[in-house]
């Protein structure tokens, strides 16, 4: 192929992606739940929590756009609240505030643009990467205790792990869909699942650790935290060794909700019949 038209095209690409790129800010209210040892199942909770953050949008053209978010989600589950007499007897809860700073990308199914009623609105995929922030907690006498630090699984302790990292990494996905409001005003609605790398959202992972190691370790209110089962497992009225948590599988967290754009700068010029 002559270098003349391999210009031409590549000219012709670069002026239809580059026509269609624009920016968009702007903020998300939602709520944010969670799977994991204490949830186990993907369904939805019994109680939510307010949660949202900061949104920015790069629209590289009509169908592909960079997303980039600090959000903050507040997870929560109870052993009660699970059918299961095993979770029951366990007796554990949890909550977890999250702050997540990531980027997407996006897929839109439709073309889509910000004030072009020519391209209203449209469903769309997301995947991308997020650093994030978690610090579980547990009630205890009528306020909440950082369970970290305490090492109820035996961290910190001779002859067990170090005590886990409060920060990770997760893999956001999910579905979701724009549409135009008004002028350079956009909306969307957005369902994500992040997959993370740790299984201690929820201080939940291994087995249970002998109350007297604990103590003698980490302190009572470690070996009180740990163990808050309602009957003992064990022959010898304790639950030393048994199994505490599924340790094979991280947990999962959860954010959905509403996201309110607004377009930055003039609509700008289409090639005509590009992504119509």
């Amino acid at each position: 192929m002559p270098v003349n038209r391999l210009l031409t095209i590549a000219l012709l690409f670069w002026s239809v992606t580059v026509m269609g790129q624009y920016h968009s800010i702007g903020a998300m209210i939602g709520t944010s739940y969670y799977v994991g040892d204490i949830n186990p199942a993907l369904s939805i909770p019994n109680r939510f929590n307010l949660g949202g953050g900061l949104i920015y949008r790069y629209n590289i053209n009509d169908r592909i756009a960079f997303k980039a978010n600090v959000l903050y989600g507040r997870v929560y589950a109870h052993d009660k609240d699970v059918n299961n007499n095993w979770q029951a007897n366990r007796n554990l809860h949890f909550r977890s505030d999250i702050w997540e700073f990531g980027g997407q990308f996006e897929v839109n199914f439709l073309t889509y643009e910000i004030g072009d009623n020519r391209r209203p609105s449209s469903p769309y995929l997301f995947l991308g990467i997020s650093i994030f922030r978690f610090n579980p907690q547990a009630e205890f006498n009528g306020r909440w205790v950082d369970l970290q630090p305490l090492g109820t699984e035996g961290q910190g302790i001779e002859g067990f792990d170090d005590r886990y990292s409060l920060t990770s990494v997760s893999i956001p996905m999910g579905i979701g869909f724009k549409f135009n409001i008004w002028k350079n005003l956009g909306g969307a609605v957005e369902w994500g699942i992040r997959r993370t790398f740790t299984d201690y959202l929820d201080d939940v992972s291994t087995t249970y650790v002998d109350a007297d190691v604990l103590i003698e370790g980490n302190g009572p209110l470690s070996a009180e935290l740990a163990d808050r089962s309602l009957t003992p497992l064990g022959p010898d009225g304790t639950n030393a060794g048994y199994q505490r948590g599924e340790t094979l599988t991280n947990d999962w967290y959860i954010m959905a909700g509403f996201m309110l754009m607004y377009k930055i700068g003039k609509p700008r010029i289409k090639c005509p019949g590009a992504f119509n």
